[in-house]
């Protein structure tokens, strides 16, 4: 029940802890917040030692962040008998996809282990677990476990040697937090012995064989479960590649079907349109079918101009045209000889001439249309002789 109770107390603490914002926010991403809460649960319901709290943690390059950690003890079982080793397991900013730093947090009367095979002198932990991590199958729970096992086999704490008159024997593990160690005349025996306190009597040697295959075995099994975390991870980033390829496809995709999904209603709507015009041309063709033929109809009369001034910049410009044909018609009589050159010389100058005064009316008059505020000139054009006079007022 204090189990419970405590993964209880845990959870409502995580959820609040982890919903803060502002400065007081934990720099951890949001997708990663929920398997957080879970993984912190979970260990404080294992190991009810241990207990969540938010702390300021100081990086190596000297950078402080506001982390999670879990502070307790994790329990140890040594020759048959109970202890529990203070540590402190730190999440950093990129938890779970990197593991835990973990601690141990040893009191006064505690000393590390020498060269222990995974604790430094400063009590930071580098566990085959941990270097072994995968994302998303690691966990807290496990972390723990393998560390309760390992450190079972050789602590990496005992206490510190008191000077006594009378040498007592080790206290009884209740009485200690850690293994304790008897006092020796010695003090390389405390550093050499493997086990935390002096035996007095000669370990059993399938004892020694059975803890030598068990730690062979096991580091065999680290070994290829950090091979095949290795060969994992590079499957899991082959992967994550061809997702972000994926994505970007779809959005290519997403965005391509939105195009024409709008070309499509542009398309809808000209077609509409069309349709529309289309009835207008086809209501117009009955109404006028068999009023008469396009022979009967004068083609002089097809087009009105829509009042005298645009009449006048009509008849400029067709007789413009008329002259220019005119002189091409005498350039290529004059080059195969059909004409003397005198002629052709007299007949161009005059034609040049009326063709100057049909394009200065045409410009006045195309002035006059588009200045209307403009003082007016009547201009006319009167062919007299073969000439043609302009008169203005």
């Amino acid at each position: 029940m204090i189990s419970t109770q405590g993964a209880q107390y845990a959870q409502q603490f995580l959820t609040t802890a982890l919903s803060q914002r502002g400065p007081s926010a934990l720099p951890y991403a949001e997708d990663a917040k929920w398997l957080i809460r879970q993984h912190l649960v979970s260990l404080v319901d294992a190991f009810p030692s241990l207990h969540p709290k938010v702390s300021h943690f100081v990086h190596n390059d000297g950078r402080s962040a506001l982390l999670l950690q879990a502070e307790g003890t994790i329990p140890i079982d040594y020759q048959g008998a109970a202890y529990n080793l203070p540590a402190s397991i730190w999440l950093h900013e990129t938890y779970p996809r990197s593991p835990p730093a973990v601690f141990l947090t040893p009191t006064q009367s505690m000393l590390v282990k020498p060269n222990h095979p995974l604790v430094d002198r400063s009590g930071s932990v580098h566990s085959p677990y941990l270097r072994s991590w995968l994302f998303p199958s690691s966990n807290l729970v496990d972390l723990v476990r393998s560390l309760s096992h390992a450190f079972s086999l050789d602590p990496p704490l005992y206490s510190r040697q008191t000077p006594s008159a009378n040498p007592t024997p080790s206290p009884s593990p209740n009485a200690s937090p850690i293994p304790q160690q008897s006092p020796s005349p010695s003090p390389s025996r405390v550093f050499s012995s493997s086990s935390p306190y002096t035996r007095s009597s000669a370990e059993d040697p399938a004892e020694v064989y059975r803890r030598n295959a068990i730690s062979k075995l096991r580091d065999m099994i680290h070994g290829d479960l950090s091979g095949l975390r290795k060969s994992l991870e590079v499957e899991m980033e082959g992967l994550f590649t061809t997702q972000a390829a994926l994505k970007q496809r779809e959005e290519e995709l997403r965005k391509g079907l939105r195009e024409m999904q709008d070309e499509k209603e542009g398309l809808e709507q000209q077609l509409q349109l069309v349709l529309m015009n289309t009835d207008v041309l086809e209501g117009w063709v009955r109404e006028n079918e068999g009023r008469g033929r396009i022979g009967d109809v004068d083609v002089e009369d097809a087009f009105q101009p829509s009042d005298p001034l645009s009449r006048q910049m009509l008849q400029c410009t067709a007789s413009d045209l008329a002259v220019e044909d005119v002189i091409y018609s005498l350039d290529k009589a004059a080059q195969e000889g059909s004409i003397p050159f005198e002629m052709y010389l007299k007949n161009v100058r005059t034609l040049s001439r009326e063709q100057f005064f049909h394009r200065a009316t045409g410009a006045k008059k195309k002035n006059d249309e588009n200045n209307p505020s403009c003082s007016r000139k009547d201009c006319y054009i009167g062919h007299m002789h073969g000439t043609v006079r302009l008169h203005s007022t």
